[in-house]
């Protein structure tokens, strides 16, 4: 049953990340990406990993997706073309792909297979996973790490509101312009 559950979690989070580069709707790529996180977090349950699922429910899901959301609907529709036509891209895309499916090819049947049949660690410490051990983690020894985190969202997030706000300015004296334009020729 557990093999059932993780395949069905495994293709729910890969279907998720596909749809997320796929569609070009921001808000059907932020659900998508709902979509991806939710399955994630029932492969951690599988994991016996319950604050790590959980966190990833309630965090990831809930309240960085309603940045998201918030962020695609205040930027709203850009009128740039979706590719940039320079050749020089579509020479090094297909190859810096091709580099990368290697790499991580090497990587999974390199190491990451030997570990299939085996039983896994056996001398997990008491209280590994749970929350206050994580806690204790985030907040004493990773306390740098789990900051710089926090605040590259923040600035994520303020980036994209300034960046839009200079779009908009720029729009606004361009549609003024039109409009003294367009006033002058029906006054001659």
């Amino acid at each position: 049953m557990e093999e059932v559950a993780f395949f069905v979690g495994a293709i729910g989070a890969i279907g998720g990340a596909i749809a997320v580069v796929a569609l070009r709707n921001p808000f059907y790529s932020v659900l998508a990406l709902i979509v991806h996180l939710v399955f994630l977090a029932g492969i951690f349950l599988l994991l016996r990993a319950q604050f790590i699922a959980a966190a990833q429910i309630v965090v990831y899901a809930g309240a960085v997706m309603v940045i998201y959301v918030f962020v695609a609907a205040y930027v709203g529709g850009i009128e740039e073309p979706m590719f940039d036509s320079s050749p020089q891209l579509r020479i090094i895309g297909p190859i810096l792909a091709v580099a990368l499916f290697v790499e991580i090819s090497i990587a999974v049947l390199g190491s990451s297979l030997t570990g299939l049949g085996t039983q896994g660690v056996e001398n997990i410490q008491a209280g590994f996973g749970t929350p206050e051990a994580v806690g204790k983690l985030l907040l004493e020894d990773f306390l740098i790490a789990f900051e710089a985190a926090s605040l590259l969202l923040l600035l994520a997030a303020v980036a994209a509101i300034v960046l839009t706000g200079r779009k908009r300015a720029e729009k606004k004296k361009g549609a003024t312009a039109k409009e003294a334009a367009n006033l002058g020729s029906k006054v001659n």
